[in-house]
């Protein structure tokens, strides 16, 4: 009797699995075409520069409640900056608009072969700065606020050290400072990397490798068990497309230009010359006493990327006095497509924005 019920509890498994295998390829061929619904914040081009393009969205809200002082933001250079507008109903850029912020954004592009001799200093000194000027004369002002992620933390707050006067306030999410420890996989790696040599035989170094080694962080988690949890809920239309929505990002990574990531590699991850206040970018030391504005610093508790302890060490560095540092209990992209993003995250950036830029 035990023997049948099990035969019969396991085609009825076996069947629940095969119906939910159906429904889930049903709603593949169902998904939508194209861009999957990214990236669709209304915006345009308003200045470009080689491979680089600055957006300024759209406004969502009456011109009076406007905030009277531009957010740029600026993402990493290893990936793409349309993870803070991938969902519609948990887009962060959507949701800065929504309350009354006005934002611009850079986007790197695709570097080429013919990018390769690119440093940091073009990037900062460079593009940053260009598109900063840029805002300033748009908008016939003398300041701007900054914020970063990530890599785009880093060159943020690099800025803002060599251009005090142009930032109003900063604000930096899940951004590596302090690369002293090894707190995380990607931290111990990078010390003991030979980026010369690959660097030196790539000049630009192909996005796919990069995203081979990210993932090679946390190998289960990124290259097993999500795609057991997709097969376990394929008949769930949302969650697939939300799925697919982050395999399209994760595989859209840029390669990388050369000689910008082997100053980033040598300079920070290996010899921390940014705390140290031994950083060169083009001629220029830089020294993060000199960052005066108000800041905001955003880490997340479980990111396996950038740990904790890298970016907490930033308040300590900055001479501001207004400066103020929270934590939250997501990952490294949880700050951005969690349902603490829409419900904690953004919020509270966005009040603080707004509250310092009266």
């Amino acid at each position: 009797m035990n023997e049948l019920f099990d035969v019969e509890k396991s085609m009825d498994q076996v069947l629940q699995f095969q119906n939910k295998m159906l429904k889930g390829l049903k709603n593949l061929t169902e998904l939508p075409k194209g861009n999957m619904d990214m990236d669709i914040t209304p915006k345009e081009v308003v200045y470009s520069q080689d491979k680089m393009k600055l957006y300024h969205y759209k406004s969502q809200v009456r011109k009076t409640k406007l905030c009277k002082v531009p957010l740029l933001i600026t993402y990493a250079l290893v990936n793409r900056q349309y993870m803070m507008d991938i969902q519609p109903d948990r887009s962060t850029i959507k949701a800065f608009l929504e309350e009354g912020l006005d934002v611009y954004l850079i986007d790197w592009g695709y570097p080429t072969a013919s990018d390769k001799y690119l440093t940091m200093d073009d990037y900062i000194n460079g593009y940053m700065h260009d598109c900063v000027e840029f805002i300033k004369e748009q908008n016939k002002i003398s300041q701007i606020n900054l914020l970063g992620v990530c890599q785009g933390g880093t060159f943020s707050t690099i800025y803002t050290a060599l251009y005090p006067e142009n930032i109003k306030n900063l604000v930096t999410m899940v951004t590596p400072i302090d690369f002293s420890n090894n707190d995380s996989l990607l931290f111990a790696w990078s010390k003991n990397m030979n980026i010369d040599k690959m660097v030196d035989a790539y000049g630009v170094i192909p996005g796919e490798l990069m995203n081979l080694s990210y993932a090679m962080l946390k190998p289960f988690s990124l290259n097993i068990d999500k795609y057991i949890g997709l097969v376990e809920k394929m008949d769930d239309k949302k969650f697939l497309e939300n799925f697919l929505r982050m395999e399209i990002w994760i595989n859209d990574s840029p390669d990388q230009v050369g000689e910008t990531i082997r100053q980033f590699v040598n300079d920070l991850y290996k010899e921390n010359k940014l705390v140290k206040g031994e950083l060169v970018i083009g001629d220029r030391k830089v020294d993060l006493k000199n960052i005066k504005a108000p800041l905001l610093n955003v880490y997340a508790e479980y990111d396996h990327l950038v740990p904790p302890s890298s970016s907490k060490a930033l308040n300590d560095l900055v001479g501001s006095t207004d400066k103020e540092t929270i934590s939250f209990g997501v990952g490294h992209i949880g700050m951005y497509v969690s349902s603490k993003s829409k419900k904690e995250i953004t919020p509270k950036i966005t009040s603080w924005i707004l509250e310092h830029s009266k």
